[in-house]
């Protein structure tokens, strides 16, 4: 039976990843410091005979005994509401953490698989984004934080690549969603929902004519499956091209929901991308890989997975607590 360590494992991707891989025959060891993943994702692989748990933060040295066979790095915090709190915590995790995985899969000639996203683009200049593009970024800006540790992520992977001859793969994730977001986390699509579920206005940042492209997770954990057993070493980006306008989306959500809430306009926050939108002839070519989960299905996937949520979560104001991770 393969071996295979996920880190993230209780996070939103993770947690999918973890399903997948049990689904698919394989061990699966998860880790997770649990500073924006959430344990009641995986509790339900608790029971099973070849699913493992680690408490532990992969910023600091990473053991696991026994033989690997590979490696997902997928353990970050992913929305501007966290790393804007945690900017440390982000930066390390995507630099200190990213070097101690891939130490690890250099000891257990494992094959690693690093998340990278669509924010190594910046706000870009290109439209829409391929893989050749360098992107644009503000190193400096809050956002950097973020972007530079993703971009930092990809070039010591390339490195491990080409010095130590590792396998390794990069796959750059375009907005995702389905169930197990977090409602309050920040990203457009639980924040809609969770103020359409509440009765409240949708708040649309800027003049809402910035675009997103938006990828069922089903879609999205496929794509990385198939990179994971592909040849290719570069970057792919995995996403769904169909394009769309937050203030559009925004009316979407309204119809969707079946609500009257009117949408309100908040200013827009420094580097937020004005476009985003997959290039995918990469993975269409080299992975046969395209999503297959239209919005309106995905959304409507996604809108009865919020609709479960308990009344106190659904009015909980903040679902994380950093304090106890920030030293000062």
């Amino acid at each position: 039976m393969k071996r295979i360590l996920i880190t993230g494992a209780a996070g939103f991707l993770g947690s999918h990843l973890c399903d997948k891989f049990i689904n698919e025959g394989f061990h699966v060891i998860g880790i997770d410091n649990l500073i924006t993943g959430d344990l009641k994702n995986i509790e339900h692989l608790f029971p099973l005979e070849h699913f493992e748990f680690y408490h532990h933060d992969v910023s600091k040295f990473v053991h696991v005994s026994g033989e690997l066979d590979y490696i997902l790095h997928f353990a970050s915090p992913a929305s501007p509401i966290d790393y804007l709190k945690i900017p440390i915590q982000t930066l390390k995790v995507g630099s200190l953490g990213t070097h101690n995985l891939l130490g690890l899969a250099k000891a257990k000639n494992a094959r690693i698989l690093i998340a990278s996203t669509s924010e190594v683009y910046g706000d870009p200049l290109v439209h829409p984004q391929s893989e050749g593009y360098y992107g644009n970024v503000n190193t400096i800006g809050p956002r950097g934080v973020y972007d530079e540790a993703k971009r930092f992520q990809e070039s010591i992977t390339m490195a491990y690549h080409r010095f130590h001859g590792l396998e390794t793969r990069i796959v750059r994730i375009f907005n995702t969603y389905g169930p197990r977001m977090r409602l309050n986390d920040g990203r457009v699509i639980p924040a809609f929902i969770g103020q359409a579920l509440r009765g409240e206005d949708l708040t649309v940042f800027g003049d809402g004519s910035q675009t997103r492209s938006f990828c069922y997770v089903s879609d999205q954990i496929e794509g990385i499956y198939k990179l994971l057993f592909s040849d290719y070493v570069y970057p792919v980006n995995i996403g769904n091209p169909n394009e769309i306008s937050i203030k559009d989306f925004a009316e979407e959500i309204i119809k969707l929901t079946g609500t009257n809430q009117k949408i309100v306009y908040k200013p827009l926050p420094q580097d937020d991308p004005l476009q985003r939108q997959p290039n995918i002839d990469l993975a269409q070519k080299i992975l046969d890989w395209e999503p297959k989960v239209g919005r309106n299905e995905g959304m409507k996937l996604t809108f009865n997975y919020f609709k479960g949520l308990t009344e106190e979560e659904l009015y909980k104001s903040e679902h994380k607590d950093f304090s106890k991770h920030i030293k000062r």
